[in-house]
């Protein structure tokens, strides 16, 4: 919605296919064959480790504020069971021009274009308890989100416990329930009046935004999140897969599906909005929402609580979905944060591991419950998370694309599968996904603008707290690679250099006799090729050799 509908789907669709399904297989092949989960995964290319050091880092950062968010999310979910909505009608402590979300009223007849919804009111005011400010700090957490806060972090903690297979089976459950509720949503939302309109909107593109920088930045960092690529995800749970597991098969159905999930829930939430526009006989969608946070928790309750049959139950319906889906989302975050952990620290208990994830992520949490807790998340959400993830991208691809290089990754699938790696990925990793990485990244810095959140100037110390936040993130790179270089024994600085980047003596499959044939076959290939091969040709072979 805030980057234009239709015009936002355009980009999302090219970048998905030049830059999220090549990452995604990607990392799902580098770790499986490697059975090494984010950080060590780079024994390909020891210097950069440190990227996997900065992904961690913003992984961690976002889990706790996603839990936030479902404790929100949690707190609309009790409030549905309530007999009218709560946010149906307004209330009087409020102190504040109402118009009641259950009504179907038409704004300009009844002179209150002034006048804000009951849903809007009751998610700043009753829920959120929102500052104008944070000038004069965050302000005390509020008891009822903190209890909120606690479902999502217990339901994360006993998973991690109970281990990897159990978050498998657990998926069963988070990946299907969606589904129903997504379906009993979208036959709900084409019998509304007004739907097909906001349907219309969601894929018709508004051609003058495509050319819009922030349009493709945010069409990236949605793809990153879809595909939780570039966050470390998809390498910690590829790196338990067996060696011959066929990851060509579940990159084209979770991509597939990624895709087409998205755009049912599109579907869905703009035909809902499309229906609020219709019943207010406002002459333009956007008039009616509010993007961000305000789409889920604002527009969607506002609109169900005008439907006259059984509001409850689409409200519970949509709730559960959207709180199901962020347990999925929490427990890989967690899973990836305690992975790391244990590879470090091996002789610590999973349980003990599990807990301490899930105390201080709850603590962490605490900060977002309070009145200024929505500002600091979209700060963060800004300068720790998606800025990161989108820097240390560039240079993933960089290291497994020029460092490690195309051609052995295509050398390693083979190996692996059996199978010829085609053109569309090495053009993809070569040259297409980095390329178009670096050029977003360089024309947002380009184009930077003071962050804002709803067009609120944040103090200047926080703007210094949120540069060292990034710098925390993205320095891992420089300062393990430093570390690397220090930590080599060979006398010559060249030679220490170059070993640097080359993988570790131990790199390949888990399994020592499959790691033998693995050196073998690249001994062999390495004494296969031609000495002095000019620049060009090296370029040429690290692609299509």
């Amino acid at each position: 919605m805030e980057n234009g509908g239709g015009a936002f789907v355009i980009p999302y669709l090219i970048v998905l296919l030049l830059v999220g399904r090549p990452i995604y297989y990607l990392e799902m092949l580098i770790s499986q064959f490697s059975s090494r989960g984010c950080i060590n995964v780079y024994d390909a290319s020891p210097a950069m480790r440190g990227i996997g050091v900065g992904q961690t880092y913003s992984t961690f950062i976002v889990m706790t504020y996603y839990a936030s968010l479902m404790a929100v999310t949690m707190r609309y979910l009790i409030a549905s069971f309530a007999d009218p909505l709560p946010w149906s009608e307004c209330n009087e402590t409020w102190n504040a021009t109402c118009i009641d979300s259950r009504l179907i009223t038409n704004m300009a007849e009844n002179s209150t274009a002034t006048a804000t919804t009951s849903a809007e009111l009751y998610f700043v005011k009753d829920v959120l308890k929102e500052a104008s400010t944070i000038h004069d700090g965050i302000g005390t957490p509020d008891w009822r989100l903190v209890l909120c806060l606690l479902v999502p972090w217990t339901c994360i903690c006993l998973t991690l416990i109970k281990g990897i297979k159990s978050s498998g089976k657990v998926a069963y459950f988070l990946a299907i329930f969606p589904y129903v509720v997504m379906l009993v949503l979208l036959v709900r939302a084409c019998t509304l009046e007004g739907a097909g309109d906001g349907m219309l909107y969601f894929i018709k593109p508004q051609w003058d935004r495509i050319l819009e920088a922030k349009v493709w930045y945010a069409a990236v960092t949605q793809v990153f999140f879809s595909l939780t690529i570039c966050f470390g995800n998809v390498m910690m749970y590829s790196s338990y897969n067996r060696f011959h597991n066929n990851v060509y098969r579940d990159v084209t159905i979770v991509s597939i599906m990624d895709t087409l999930t998205s755009m049912l829930a599109g579907l869905i939430v703009f035909g809902v909005i499309g229906h609020l526009a219709h019943v207010l006989e406002a002459p333009d969608i956007k008039q009616v929402v509010r993007g961000g946070a305000g789409l889920a928790f604002i527009t969607y309750p506002d609109a169900i609580a005008k439907f006259t049959f059984w509001p409850q139950f689409f409200a519970i319906a949509f709730f559960m979905m959207l709180f199901v889906l962020g347990i999925g989302s929490n427990v890989g975050m967690a899973t990836t944060t305690m992975t790391v952990i244990r590879d470090r620290f091996p002789h610590l208990q999973p349980a003990l591991v599990a807990v301490g994830i899930a105390i201080v992520g709850f603590g962490i949490g605490i900060i977002y419950t309070t009145p200024g807790g929505q500002y600091v998340l979209d700060f963060l959400d800004f300068y720790g998370a998606s800025f990161v993830a989108l820097v240390l991208a560039v240079f993933e691809m960089i290291t497994f694309a020029w460092i490690y290089g195309v051609g052995r990754i295509c050398r390693d699938v083979e190996f692996m599968l059996g199978i010829k790696t085609g053109l569309y990925w090495r053009i993809c990793w070569g040259f297409i996904t980095p390329t178009l990485l670096a050029a977003i990244l360089l024309y947002h810095i380009a184009t930077y603008e003071t962050f804002t959140f709803n067009g609120y100037v944040y103090p200047d110390g926080m703007y210094a707290f949120g540069w060292c936040i990034f710098a925390a993130g993205v320095m891992q790179l420089p300062a393990w690679a430093v570390y690397t270089f220090l930590k080599r024994k060979e006398p010559d600085w060249r030679d220490r250099l170059l070993h640097c980047f080359k993988p570790t003596h131990d790199w390949g499959p888990e399994d020592p006799e499959l790691n033998a044939k693995y050196h073998e076959s690249v001994y062999k290939y390495e004494q296969s090729l031609p000495r002095n091969r000019s620049i060009l040709r090296k370029m040429y072979d690290n692609v299509f050799s």
